[in-house]
């Protein structure tokens, strides 16, 4: 497992397609989510370009030190997990807490962003956010999987979706029972203590904000509100959607992905951007 030392930890991390000079494209995962939740994208992202997939502090296969945790230490940590491979500047990409720590990445490191994609994702915490992940909390300090997946079922997906892969969701209860519950309750603290609307307007790069219209755990209103705030970003909605997009919206999800960033590629395989 390759295994890389930033800021006094280490962070586990995958490359695929890394077989040309392409532009480099970092997705970051939601907060559960593992570099296997990206199953959908690789495939399509690796043709194109050089992928690099991560599992923030905190989270799964990479250390999990005490907290507290601020994505502007995880926007730290990828800057230090490019320098380890070797990457100066990327595409920064990323779902639900992943969009959020791409979009501190993007503030904190200008100079090295070169596309912003952040779906699902929020720049500040309403009250209704906040009761469902103080929810999260409660559950990860029990130690209760059983509660946490239900919790994360209820908002996470979109009913349809829940109800037509069952088979899905239960394998996602057999992993809760391994999740480093401490690890889980920092990063929802992070989660918290969010509030980025008022930098927004700082961001240059180009950006695409992607939303499920039927969004419970993070309604669409925010993902409008990232784009109002970032000079030139795009907004698209992806109906009859939730929040997992990469999973129940694989098809969309990838096409407009690799759409907006052949848009802004400089080198991608069989030929330039």
């Amino acid at each position: 497992m390759p295994r890389a030392r930033v800021g006094g930890i280490e962070l586990y991390y995958e490359t695929h397609g890394w077989d040309s000079d392409a532009d480099v494209v970092v997705l970051s995962n939601g907060v559960l989510m593992s570099t296997t939740s990206w199953a959908y994208q690789v495939p399509a992202l690796a043709r194109r370009f050089r992928l690099l997939l991560y599992d923030a502090r905190g989270m799964w296969r990479s250390d999990h030190p005490p907290g507290p945790y601020t994505m502007e230490l995880h926007a730290s940590d990828l800057a230090g997990l490019l320098d380890a491979v070797g990457v100066d500047r990327a595409h920064i990409a990323g779902i639900s807490y992943g969009g959020e720590v791409s979009l501190q990445f993007a503030l904190s490191y200008p100079e090295r962003t070169r596309s912003l994609f952040v779906a699902s994702a929020v720049s500040e915490v309403g009250p209704l956010v906040r009761a469902t992940i103080e929810a999260w909390i409660a559950a990860a300090e029990a130690r209760d999987p059983g509660l946490l997946h239900r919790l994360v079922v209820a908002t996470g997906f979109s009913e349809r979706w829940a109800a037509a892969h069952p088979d899905e969701i239960a394998q996602a209860r057999s992993r809760y029972a391994a999740l480093d519950f401490r690890a889980v309750a920092e990063l929802c603290r992070c989660f918290l203590r969010l509030d980025l609307t008022g930098e927004l307007h700082r961001i240059q790069a180009p950006t695409l904000v992607l939303a499920g219209e039927e969004d419970v755990l993070k309604p669409r209103g925010y993902a409008a509100q990232i784009a109002r705030e970032i000079p030139g970003a795009q907004l698209l909605m992806v109906p009859a959607a939730g929040h997992a997009l990469c999973l129940e919206r694989p098809a969309e999800f990838n096409t407009a992905l690799v759409g907006f960033l052949a848009q802004h590629a400089e080198k991608m395989k069989g030929g330039d951007g």
